[in-house]
């Protein structure tokens, strides 16, 4: 939030020096306010990416680790070393509670509250039902998790690659009007234009049309989202 603060109010200070408009530093240190919300959500999108394609390593690891005659604990444990970079500071977690005295069950459920994934709470789901059945299938289970979750991001991965050049096109759309502003502003007539109240109530007008052209583009063209089953 302060650093959203600290943009804009840069942003306006700057823009109002160069430009001598208000109204338009106003609009331009919005934009910049809301930088750091995308950039969270840009990383946030990113780490669903990375972690729906190490998934399946993960979990041949521990399907191994099952056929080698260990526990499930001492199986999820060892993905603590042997399991993908991004995931062994959960599962460590989840060794040192366990050998902490925690029930198998609550560890579990404090690595769900971790790792905070669709995917985790699949795997988390059909831990905890073989525990408490004493199911005999665990290997073939996870083998066919694993090629699900690798059928699925490889049909992500290319829905994902044909629909880039349209959502790319999209953001153009909505960002070229508002650099053509900012280049316009650098002519004191352009910028005395939007000096008035009329140009104030345009340019929010036109921040409020592109804010919801955007969403609804990212709407459409959004591809459904996994939901948490725990």
């Amino acid at each position: 939030m302060t650093l959203s603060f600290v943009l804009a109010f840069i942003v306006f200070i700057t823009l109002t020096a160069l430009t001598g408009a208000a109204s338009i530093a106003l609009c331009f240190g919005l934009f910049a306010g809301a930088l750091p919300w995308v950039a969270l959500n840009w990383q946030a999108k990113r780490r669903q990416t990375a972690l729906r394609e190490i998934w399946p390593d993960a979990i041949d690891n521990l399907r191994s680790a099952v056929r080698a005659g260990l526990t499930l604990p001492e199986a999820l444990a060892q993905l603590a070393e042997r399991g993908p970079m991004e995931l062994q500071d959960a599962f460590a977690s989840f060794a040192n509670d366990y050998r902490s005295g925690a029930r198998f069950t609550d560890a579990l459920d404090r690595l769900r509250q971790t790792l905070s994934d669709p995917t985790a709470d699949r795997l988390i789901a059909a831990l905890r039902v073989t525990r408490e059945v004493g199911g005999a299938d665990i290997g073939r289970l996870l083998e066919t998790l694993s090629d699900f979750l690798r059928d699925d991001s490889r049909t992500r991965a290319e829905l994902e690659a044909r629909q880039s050049l349209t959502v790319n096109g999209a953001r153009l759309a909505v960002v070229a009007p508002w650099a053509v502003l900012l280049l316009l502003a650098t002519q004191p007539e352009a910028a005395a234009a939007y000096q008035s109240v009329a140009g104030l109530v345009l340019l929010l007008g036109g921040i409020a049309v592109s804010v919801v052209c955007y969403r609804l583009m990212l709407r459409i063209g959004a591809l459904p989202a996994e939901r948490r089953v725990l």
